[in-house]
């Protein structure tokens, strides 16, 4: 097999680029453009094109990243229980994912300090909470017993990932950040666990031995009503952001048909719990990631344009 279709095959499998990069550039244009809203600037020392271009590409890599890290964390348990993903079945193996991170941390390097020495300090915040979660932050076996602290210490690296794309504005500009983006954060913390819960939200039939799913772990009440909570932590974290750049009316529009969205999909899965409707919980995540970051931070900056 050529070497091309070997890598856009584990890809497509594991880090899809196009359903992804969407997603991906979608959060890095929305903490750029709020946080020009927030911290508007008559310097021009660089473009906001490039600042949202630079965030994205580095984004991206993060998350692939992650991807690898769960690679070399999961191996163990993908041998014995997922023996058709692809590095067990040997379409890839995990030094040359390892080589593949080292090159994406090089490319990062050179964007970052493209922009100024304190955005590698942040590439370097990021990289380091990185490197705790591939050890399961020294304590794996009682991380494992302990789902929800896992899931939400594992969820802090979706704010600092908000910080550093924020960052790609501020820093080249020389702004004071204002406390005002710890909104923006927030956001960024409650989607992940939206995210997170949703794609492990499934269908009896579907479940896996091996494959600790949340309706696994806590049945199917209990793991809709934890989204649900999280959709409801998200709402309310972006009205929060919303407040200090004067979109309210907006956002407030936008989370009310998410929300009404949310309840539907979850009455549904409850009373039918088969793989279309837990097709739904994922499918909203993703939607609601758009909305949420282009209410923000794409559409205001848009206007404000105009």
């Amino acid at each position: 097999m050529a070497e091309s279709s070997r890598w856009w095959i584990y890809l497509q499998e594991r880090f899809p680029p196009f359903k992804n990069g969407l997603l991906i550039a979608v959060f890095a244009a929305s903490a750029v453009g709020y946080t020009a809203l927030l911290l508007p600037s008559s310097n021009t020392s660089f473009s906001l094109t490039s600042s949202i271009l630079i965030a994205f590409v580095v984004l991206f890599l993060f998350f692939f990243q992650l991807r690898v890290c769960d690679e070399f964390k999961d191996y163990a348990d993908d041998l014995r229980y997922r023996p058709y993903r692809a590095v067990p079945r040997g379409l890839v193996s995990l030094q040359e994912l390892g080589v593949a991170a080292i090159a994406a941390a090089v490319i990062q390097f050179g964007f970052a300090i493209t922009l100024g020495r304190s955005l590698v300090f942040l590439l370097l915040l990021v990289w380091g909470y990185m490197l705790l979660m591939r050890q399961e932050f020294f304590v794996p076996h009682w991380l494992k017993v302990h789902p929800v602290i896992y899931m939400l210490s594992h969820m802090v690296i979706m704010p600092l990932m908000a910080l550093f794309a924020s960052a790609c504005y501020w820093v080249p500009d020389k702004i004071t950040p204002s406390l005002a983006l710890g909104g923006f954060w927030a956001v960024s913390f409650f989607n992940g666990l939206v995210i997170e819960l949703g794609r492990k939200i499934r269908a009896p039939q579907d479940e896996e031995k091996g494959v600790e799913t949340y309706t696994a772990l806590w049945g199917r009440s209990a793991a809709v009503l934890a989204w649900l909570g999280a959709m409801a932590g998200m709402a309310i974290a972006t009205l929060g952001a919303a407040w200090p750049i004067q979109e309210l009316p907006l956002v407030a529009l936008a989370l009310l048909f998410l929300l009404t969205a949310a309840m539907v999909v979850s009455w549904r899965f409850l009373s039918y719990p088969v793989k279309a409707w837990a097709k739904g919980f994922e499918l909203l995540a993703g939607v609601g990631t758009l909305v949420v970051y282009a209410g923000l931070g794409i559409v205001p900056w848009v206007l404000s344009v105009r």
